[in-house]
């Protein structure tokens, strides 16, 4: 296999494969399972490849006194209603789901994914993984990255909130173990403000292709709508993370960023025609436009009646649509004023190179 080319489960993702999506469920099942079977089948109505939970215990993630130190609660998390503590102890999800979440995904067909946000729970998730995603808050964390990277499964990693040599310091643990990598772009900002639109930076994704042009390019975003993801096709990203929701009223951290079924379905398919139209990049006529060549060009015609053995002058041409497989382009007139005919010829009859007189 192309070493730009990845293969989650049963699809291959890469260059000239079909868009590769995550339906990043995370914390949307508000701590029920059936809730959670119901969004993975709605992930995979609306187009997803893949659904995608966390694998935490919230004090192996998160300090109580850390942020009760803060005196008060910073970005998007400044609107939670409770401690951040409390939510993501509620937001957790109980070992004892992963075998069922994974059999759920394997009935429907969609991927089953987590981000596992500590040593045991990698551990505990590996037999049910394919692939592993690292999430952008543990970028600098290479110990975990290192465990994870050495399981020799692909490894997804966002890069959000990050400096370039964070990035590289990540890669470089990575590729220690593996080449196969989906590099991410990312912007962890969940407010849904609309000027976060400023921030994406996916331009960044080009700085991605020079320094890691064999690696296979994502964009992990939070922003509303797919705007951004359009744009982080164009520039060659081919995986896609969008956090996921049936509603983005409920309460919960990830709601309200979240995309809906309605809204996933219209982005796998703005996203793939895009993708589609990107083509190989060769200048060429393509297959559904060889009809138009012939109606839309035009060939030299003759603009007199001409006698047989008379010289053909510039005024006796003129070039019309169309141009069929014998015809003469205008960019050929030099080759043809100046000949003799071999035959007499009708006004508006097409040129031909064997009505030329060529001794």
């Amino acid at each position: 296999m192309n070493k730009s080319e990845i293969k989650i489960g049963d699809k291959i993702i890469g260059e000239g494969k079909p868009l590769y999506f995550i339906a990043d469920i995370a914390s949307n099942h508000d701590g029920e399972l059936e809730r959670a079977f119901k969004l993975i089948e709605l992930a995979k109505e609306a187009g997803a490849d893949a659904a995608k939970f966390q694998n935490f215990k919230a004090e192996r993630i998160v300090s109580e006194k850390g942020f009760n130190s803060l005196n008060g609660k910073l970005s998007h998390q400044s609107s939670w209603g409770q401690s951040v503590y409390e939510v993501y102890q509620e937001a957790s999800v109980p070992y004892n789901w992963t075998e069922k979440l994974k059999e759920k995904c394997d009935e429907v067909g969609i991927e089953y994914l987590t981000s596992p946000y500590d040593f045991k729970s990698v551990d505990q998730v590996e037999d049910y993984l394919n692939a592993y995603k690292i999430g952008s808050g543990d970028i600098t964390w290479t110990d975990i990255i290192d465990y994870i990277a050495q399981k020799g499964k692909p490894v997804i990693i966002s890069t959000g909130a990050s400096e370039m040599e964070d990035v590289e310091r990540a890669m470089t643990t990575i590729k220690k173990h593996t080449d196969e990598i989906v590099l991410m772009q990312c912007n962890t900002n969940y407010t849904v403000d609309a000027k976060n639109f400023n921030y994406i930076n996916l331009n960044v994704l080009k700085k991605y292709a020079q320094k890691y042009p064999n690696t296979i390019l994502g964009l992990s975003d939070h922003t509303k709508g797919f705007s951004a993801v359009l744009g982080a096709v164009a520039l060659g990203a081919r995986v896609i993370e969008k956090h996921f929701t049936d509603d983005n009223n409920r309460t919960g951290p990830d709601h309200k960023f979240a995309m809906t079924p309605d809204s996933w379905s219209e982005m796998v398919k703005r996203a793939t025609e895009l993708y589609k139209s990107l083509g190989d990049g060769n200048k060429k006529i393509e297959d559904n436009e060889k009809e138009s060549v012939i109606v839309q060009r035009r060939a030299l015609r003759y603009s007199n009646n001409l006698e047989s053995g008379a010289v053909i002058k510039k005024e006796d041409l003129f070039p019309l649509r169309p141009i069929p497989e014998e015809g003469i382009p205008p960019y050929k007139i030099d080759d043809v004023v100046g000949q003799k005919l071999n035959k007499s010829v009708s006004e508006d009859d097409l040129v031909r190179w064997s009505d030329l007189d060529n001794d």
